[in-house]
């Protein structure tokens, strides 16, 4: 009974906003390159998972229809507060989530930006979507080389062009900063680092895995070569590896593993931890690394090369934080708090 009454508001739902649609619309193609029609005027947007989201936010906070997932006090702190009274809808992102379609259809946005390159998940969503007549367009943010463009794509559609470009051109600056910068680095000084996830940093990436791109991009050597197909990573390690493995440098998220591992007896006798080489990621508002992997990455990747090879990069890395923060979050931060971040 609790079913049919849900189905019978979800098809009320859908028949209302079929009568409320855009009066006109225009012809784009995505970054997938397939051909779909939006509205004239975007004024609401939902990201299908968080990498999409932010970079709704990023373009124009107003645009957000609504969250995948409660902020946390970290986020909250640097956020916009429009963001913070948007509704929960969820997404499809991580293991086996989805997104509430009735607090979807309630909210109604003009479109739906979804993250592509995804095909199992994008597949489900798609099923998902289909009765909900709302545009879905696909924006490729598998690579950090794809952001200047996707900056671009999203400033088009919004009619945000300025926004876009501006976005744009600073991500590519970036990007060609860091590939002078490890143009400089002699192969003999090149560093190796292992990506420690999890309580107990036993989990980490493939280096050929979407989740480690900062490593090589920072001029480093993942430890962990190898070719893993899925989307979620996170493989499970022995001890014994991470001893063969014995890296130079150790990046890690997770607070546990971080406060405990110079402790542990059995990480003692690798080298990032002898050399007191082994740091915590930055994650305010978002992390800079990696889960998810967004447009955060642009500042992790000078995090990263700063941290590295100081030698070669000596960036002031608190006050390229507070440009950071004010250029794609309209936040000001002052010294303090910017290093804060960098030292959580």
């Amino acid at each position: 009974m609790f079913r049919k009454v849900c189905n019978a508001l979800l098809g009320a739902l859908i028949l209302a906003a079929a009568w409320s649609g855009p009066a006109t619309a225009r012809m784009i193609t995505d970054m997938a390159g397939r051909r779909v029609e939006v509205p004239d005027t975007i004024h609401t947007v939902y990201g299908t998972s968080p990498p999409a989201t932010y970079m709704v936010y990023a373009m124009n906070p107003d645009l957000v229809a609504g969250l995948n997932s409660p902020p946390n006090l970290a986020e909250k702190a640097y956020l916009d507060p429009r963001l913070l009274r948007k509704p929960v809808i969820g997404g499809w992102f991580g293991q086996g989530r989805t997104a509430n379609l009735e607090t979807l259809l309630q909210v109604h946005p003009d479109i739906i930006v979804a993250w592509a390159g995804r095909s199992p998940v994008n597949e489900k969503m798609e099923k998902a979507l289909k009765r909900l007549d709302i545009p879905v367009v696909y924006v490729v943010q598998d690579a950090l080389s794809d952001y200047p463009a996707a900056f671009r794509f999203l400033g088009a559609l919004f009619n945000l062009q300025s926004r876009g470009e501006a976005l744009a051109r600073d991500a590519g600056q970036t990007l060609a900063e860091m590939d002078r910068v490890r143009a400089a680095i002699p192969a003999a000084a090149q560093v190796t680092v292992y990506y420690a996830e999890g309580a107990d940093g036993l989990s980490t990436e493939c280096d050929t895995s979407v989740h480690a791109q900062l490593i090589p991009l920072s001029g480093a050597a993942n430890v962990h070569r190898c070719a893993d197909n899925t989307t979620h990573g996170m493989q499970k390690i022995s001890m014994e590896l991470v001893l063969k493995y014995d890296p130079q440098v150790i990046v890690a998220h997770e607070p546990m593993f971080f406060t405990t591992v110079a402790h542990d007896s059995r990480w003692q006798n690798i080298r990032a931890v002898r050399d007191g080489r082994v740091y915590r990621i930055p994650r305010t508002p978002f992390n800079w690394f990696d889960r998810p992997p967004s447009f955060m990455r642009l500042l992790g990747l000078k995090w990263m090369v700063g941290r590295l090879y100081p030698k070669y990069y000596p960036i002031d890395l608190a006050a390229e934080t507070q440009r950071f923060y004010k250029l794609y979050l309209n936040a000001d931060l002052d010294a303090d708090a910017a290093r804060k971040i960098l030292q959580p």
